[in-house]
């Protein structure tokens, strides 16, 4: 590719493809891609010339192994060699079969039934429909109404937009269109702090007051992701289940940024040691490959709602249970569990690595004008400053450095494949400090 090439490309880029919560035409250029291996995207400049960036991404978090790797582009291959697609309904076929009931043994215990859907945002919208269909089925139409901690992020699709934070993002351009939810205070900082009782409070009288009218309450567990990177105590995981249970209302656990691994367990409800009457799965479920998540609910939810005047779950995505994606995310989860696969080197080994490496070199941040915080878990690491990131700034800082890294709003974040070695891990650091000194300046 000739670099008349890469600007005719780019230009017509510019013109005619939106990006993510981009503006139409783009007013930031996007890097061109032409290649990814391992943990490294190819990069063609508008100038001709080349480069290699370090993901620091995951690409959204998604793909945990990196790129192109031997194991996941094999069972792509062997799948496409039997069938790339057959429709759902009225058949199905051995991939997704065997896909759900790797789910199921994987996920907390009572989560016995799955519904395979096209996205993250879909798999809440079905997890919520769920929740209401559950009620309206066992004669409780006036459970309808969802209750949430402010700070969250659950997708862009109507309904998922309504439990998203109401007042930080970019959904609070649909109040009077969404439906109103009720928002408690987002959760305390800090992921080893014990349960603050004022705030215990605070979410026992918000459930009591609404406990009639509230289907569900739906929160991403320990971590919430795009809300704000924000850590919390697993207590008041379970203090949810609690107060739940007391209130008879459904859990939903939205797991789609922190299933597989991320935080340090296989799903972040373990560090709680309970579990949700309806989960959501995403992201890395396929390795970053294909798209594709899940919703997963107790024989309760599905038993209640088997019972209603309208006796289906009212959902039927085109692709749903594609067999190329089953195929592949059968392949990702075998290859995060088994040792083998991984060179001998369990994942949990892998996120500590990542975890203790992240501690160590984000820490000179603590020095730097313009950051406020500093914060690690698993394979998370932040950056949050004063005031909102020069993105362009900040994008700069980081390719410099060889890495790719996308902030918003004040935060400086990575989320590294599990596989991204240590010296990596270290240009990753230093990508993300120069990329917080540079916003700083660009700011001042």
């Amino acid at each position: 590719m000739d670099e008349p090439d890469i600007k005719t490309l780019l230009a017509t880029d510019r013109a005619l493809v939106w990006h993510p919560y981009g503006a139409m035409p783009g007013a930031l250029e996007p890097l061109l891609v032409t290649g990814a291996s391992g943990v490294r995207l190819e990069v063609a400049l508008p100038d001709g010339t080349r480069t290699e960036l370090i993901d620091g991404m995951s690409s959204w978090w998604a793909a945990i192994h990196g790129y192109r790797h031997p194991a996941l582009d094999a069972a792509v291959r062997d799948q496409l060699g039997r069938m790339a697609h057959v429709m759902f309904g009225g058949l199905t076929h051995r991939t997704a079969i065997e896909l759900a009931a790797r789910l199921v043994e994987l996920t907390p215990g009572p989560l016995r039934h799955v519904f395979l859907a096209d996205s993250g945002s879909v798999s809440v919208e079905v997890a919520i429909k769920m929740c209401l269909q559950y009620w309206q089925s066992v004669g409780r139409p006036g459970k309808r109404r969802l209750l949430t901690w402010r700070g969250g992020y659950h997708g862009d699709t109507f309904h998922p937009m309504s439990v998203c934070d109401p007042e930080g993002g970019m959904h609070s351009l649909w109040r009077g269109v969404l439906p109103e939810q009720v928002f408690a205070e987002a959760p305390p900082d800090g992921f080893e702090s014990e349960p603050s009782t004022a705030y215990v409070t605070h979410l026992a009288d918000l459930m009591e007051r609404h406990a009639d009218e509230l289907a569900a309450v739906i929160v991403e567990p320990v971590v919430q992701g795009a809300g704000g990177m924000r850590f919390h105590s697993p207590g008041y995981l379970r203090t949810l289940r609690e107060l739940c249970d007391e209130h008879d209302v459904l859990l939903v656990f939205d797991e789609i940024a922190t299933g597989f691994g991320r935080t340090g367990t296989l799903f972040a409800a373990e560090h709680a040691a309970i579990a949700p009457d309806v989960m959501c799965v995403g992201k890395a479920l396929t390795g970053g490959y294909l798209t594709m998540a899940a919703a997963l609910c107790t024989s309760r939810v599905a038993e209640g709602i088997s019972r209603g005047e309208v006796p289906v779950l009212a959902h039927g995505p085109t692709f749903m249970g594609n067999p190329l994606a089953a195929s592949v995310a059968l392949a990702s989860i075998d290859l995060l569990l088994d040792p083998t696969a991984r060179g001998g080197v369990p994942w949990q080994a892998d996120i500590a690595r990542l975890e203790a490496q992240l501690r160590s070199g984000l820490a000179p941040g603590r020095a730097l004008a313009g950051v406020k915080d500093v914060r690690v878990l698993g394979g998370i690491g932040v950056l949050q400053l004063d005031r909102p990131v020069d993105i362009a700034a900040a994008t700069r800082a980081a390719v410099r450095r060889g890495v790719w890294i996308r902030p918003f709003r004040d935060l400086i974040y990575t989320m590294p494949p599990y596989i991204t070695g240590d010296g990596d891990l270290a240009t990753i650091c230093g990508a993300l400090l120069d990329a917080a000194a540079d916003s700083t300046a660009a700011n001042s």
